[in-house]
């Protein structure tokens, strides 16, 4: 068995789980908490993520959050959260093969509704057929959002350097 090697890990988890931009509708222009990713915000996720999205992260997908803000910012169709107090709340993006993520700092727990509602509209906007990923089993707020938005889990599976528990969730448009 060959050796982990983190810089390999990184390639395949932009390759694989971010995946390549695409065009869609332009969602920032209809709320006023979703916003094109920019290099500051990534970093202000980055730097205060909620402990389950760091762990998922880190020792899930084997990526040091200090690198998310380089990452992330290469897609033009990646978006930002905000919160009514204007704080940065999280950041998301869907791949060329319809791989959504989203990763939140602790402040979606302040606004949760408002939170979960631009999620819905965020998601809702994509054209993508189908929307599909991983997430840790651990983390039980991208769960619960991720039953409130519609998504279905299909199966649970061994993934990352560390062989952590993940569940893998699909939704097809227009279901």
């Amino acid at each position: 068995m060959s050796r982990y090697d983190p810089r390999t890990q990184l390639q395949l988890h932009y390759v694989l789980f971010l995946g390549k931009a695409i065009t869609h509708p332009n969602i920032t222009n209809v709320s006023d908490y979703i916003h094109p990713l920019t290099t500051e915000a990534a970093a202000q996720v980055a730097s205060n993520l909620r402990p389950d999205d760091r762990r998922e992260v880190e020792e899930g997908h084997g990526i040091p959050s200090a690198l998310l803000p380089a990452i992330m910012c290469h897609n033009p169709s990646y978006v930002y959260f905000t919160v009514p107090d204007g704080k940065t709340a999280g950041m998301a993006g869907v791949g060329k093969e319809g791989d959504i993520w989203m990763l939140c700092t602790p402040d979606i727990h302040r606004y949760p509704i408002t939170f979960a509602r631009e999620a819905k509209r965020y998601v809702d906007s994509r054209p993508e057929p189908l929307l599909w990923n991983i997430v840790d089993s651990r983390n039980k707020a991208h769960l619960k959002l991720l039953k409130f938005l519609g998504f279905k889990f299909l199966r649970k599976l061994k993934h990352g350097p560390n062989n952590i528990t993940f569940i893998e969730f699909c939704r097809v448009h227009g279901c």
